[in-house]
């Protein structure tokens, strides 16, 4: 078995009836805002990250009685965590019936629309950049920027071999590089 301690501990109480709200608030408590950050990456909008995150946890709960723990909770949460972005960001796709790459600056356009948006920052200049990628290298470079994810651990996320994400990474960070030179 894998995990820290205190993880296994708290899938042990969630499995004892009189300690499941307890120890699923003590998950919720331990992990809520870096899965919050995760999907804020990805999805852009602090409303849309909420209502994700919320999906996320309701997943969380039906499922966490059958989580075998073969892999670390962790793990398991940014899985569920980056399904569901993307599962949001396919109904986006649909809901405006053409991809939100197709349209004129993708999900930058959203990105500038943020309050404090500054477009001659370097932070802001990142942002962008890293919305104009194709959505798994934005994921992989989310993941290993933002979240210092090693690749092992991506692989069990992602379900893709760590060269692949390595490759991806690499892919992403040079696309990005050349976005903040050349704008």
């Amino acid at each position: 078995m894998q995990g820290h301690p205190e993880d296994h501990e708290l899938l042990r109480l969630f499995r004892l009836p009189d300690q499941k709200e307890k120890a699923f608030t003590s998950i919720i408590r331990k992990y809520q805002e870096k899965l919050y950050w995760h999907i804020r990456r990805l999805v852009i909008h602090h409303e849309d990250a909420n209502d994700v995150l919320q999906n996320m946890f309701i997943k969380v709960w039906n499922g966490l009685e059958n989580f075998r723990e073969d892999a670390r909770l962790y793990t398991w949460l940014y899985r569920i965590a980056t399904n569901e972005s993307l599962s949001y960001l396919e109904q986006m796709k649909k809901r405006a019936v053409t991809s939100i790459d197709a349209m004129p600056g993708g999900m930058g356009d959203s990105l500038a629309a943020e309050k404090g948006f500054d477009a001659g920052k370097l932070e802001w200049k990142l942002q962008v950049a890293i919305q104009q990628l194709p959505e798994k290298q934005r994921i992989v470079f989310n993941l290993r920027y933002y979240d210092e994810m090693p690749y092992e651990q991506m692989s069990q996320v992602l379900e893709t071999s760590a060269g692949a994400l390595k490759a991806s990474y690499h892919h992403a960070v040079k696309k990005i590089e050349d976005y903040i030179l050349n704008h």
